[in-house]
């Protein structure tokens, strides 16, 4: 039994956690944010960043720290609230939202600016693409025992490599002035780049490939737990520098691209990329933009499509788990050809609802210790978080609530800002200590 990996074992599992988390959100959303936060780029990022990265790898801690994934954490408040609020979070991450956009945006990018406009315009093709694209998803995803040879030491290096000419030529030879901010990052850029990061579904994703993190580590001979947390930290910390390097990248090819890409859509960071690389390399810059998209997108496919295949086979045990790797690359096949933009519209309402619960779950099992079996804490919390949470997210889905969000913006604080959760979630969690002290000692929770 080992008590510590090498640098060499670290950085490949980091690596592969990095590849796991970076896919197409993280490609497109950057540098979107970059072009319209201007001038206000580094603050936005920063706010990003909070969300994109700092969030993952707390998730990625607390799973480590605790030997438990997603439905774990979740159980600590209630076992049937743990698996609801489990199967809603795998299904988000999974092929209703995440894995679908990998491989929309693989098409977007990719092949769609290689195509006459009539071909663009038609079904098939993307249809084509992304039947192939999850037909290799679903082939490798077979066998998750190699996912850190397969991604860590082989796809991960090219993709960074990938990423790496497209930054350093937007540095060497830059596209224009960093302009003005739009109107959406001009009076509170760090919270808008905060609310931003949700899109990237990290911190969701990070209680999950927290556990294959965990696995990776158990192969290599350690198993003892403070041992094994120590590893999965520094692996995570490994994965979280490489994600924060490539953000501020991204950002800062966004920032300075209007002068060359004109200003997209907010929906639009795949034209953004696909200009900006048609700028700084010609023809030939779509053919490196395509490559890095396509593995990025592959890889994190491959992760999520193997975890989804991991928990609900051991949720439905009737069901083996290459036949639910198999209906969740068919489903996602299915979803991808709705579009990208569809996609981001169906998915920001339910980000917007479920992002506060899982912030709270991981911020509390840092707590753990101290509230040492106190369920009550966890439930009024997440009751109070998931108020404002769900009234957050109708109103993210256009729904019509009359008054009330102005009446909860004249008495909420942060409301305005968009996380209004926050301190009805530490009041949950106050009132939750008060009334555990008031009805006697805990109930040790089952492990």
């Amino acid at each position: 039994m080992k008590n510590s990996l090498s640098i060499k074992e670290t950085l490949a599992i980091g690596l592969m956690l990095f590849a796991l988390f970076f896919g197409a959100g993280n490609m497109i959303f950057p540098p979107v944010l970059g072009q319209y936060a201007g001038e206000n780029v580094w603050l936005a990022i920063g706010g990003f960043l909070l969300t994109g990265v700092g969030l993952p790898l707390l998730g990625v801690i607390a799973v480590a720290l605790t030997g438990t994934g997603a439905k774990g954490l979740a159980d600590k408040a209630h076992p049937k609230f743990g698996t609801i609020f489990t199967v809603i979070l795998y299904l988000s991450i999974g092929p209703f939202f995440a894995i679908p956009r990998t491989g929309t945006v693989s098409y977007e990018i990719g092949l769609a600016p290689f195509l006459s406009e009539g071909q663009a315009e038609s079904w098939i093709p993307l249809f084509i693409f992304t039947l192939v694209f999850f037909t290799i998803t679903y082939l490798l995803a077979l066998n998750p025992s190699k996912l850190v040879d397969r991604i860590g030491k082989v796809l991960t290096p090219i993709l960074l490599a990938v990423i790496a000419i497209i930054v350093f030529k937007a540095i060497a030879t830059p596209m224009g002035m960093i302009g003005a901010p739009d109107a959406t990052y001009k009076a509170n850029p760090l919270f808008t780049g905060f609310l931003e990061g949700y899109k990237t579904m990290d911190a969701l994703a990070s209680i999950v490939f927290g556990i294959v993190v965990v696995t990776a580590v158990k192969d290599r001979g350690i198993t003892e737990r403070k041992s094994l947390a120590s590893a999965c930290i520094k692996a995570g910390l490994v994965a979280a520098v490489g994600l924060a390097l490539v953000y501020i990248s991204l950002a800062y090819v966004g920032a300075s691209s209007p002068d060359a890409t004109g200003m997209v859509g907010a929906n639009e960071g795949g034209k953004l990329l696909s200009l900006s690389a048609n700028f700084l390399f010609g023809s030939a810059g779509n053919i490196v933009l395509g490559a890095a998209i396509l593995f990025a997108c592959l890889t994190t496919s491959v992760g999520l499509v193997s975890s989804c295949g991991e928990y609900f086979s051991k949720l439905f045990p009737a069901l083996s788990y290459r036949t639910v790797v198999l209906i969740v690359s068919l489903f996602s096949t299915f979803v991808a050809n709705l579009g990208l933009a569809q996609i981001i519209s169906l998915s920001v309402p339910v980000l917007v609802a479920i992002y506060p619960l899982a912030i709270v779950i991981i911020l509390l099992s840092f707590l753990d210790r101290w509230i040492n079996g106190r369920r009550v804490i966890y439930v009024v919390s997440l009751i109070f978080t998931g108020f404002f949470a769900i009234i957050d997210g109708l109103l993210a889905a256009k729904f019509n609530l009359g008054g009330l969000p102005n009446f909860l913006d004249s008495f909420i604080p942060f409301y305005d800002l968009g996380i209004g959760w926050v301190v009805p979630a530490i009041i949950g969690a106050g009132i939750g200590v008060l009334i555990s002290m008031l009805t006697g000692p805990p109930k040790q929770l089952a492990s």
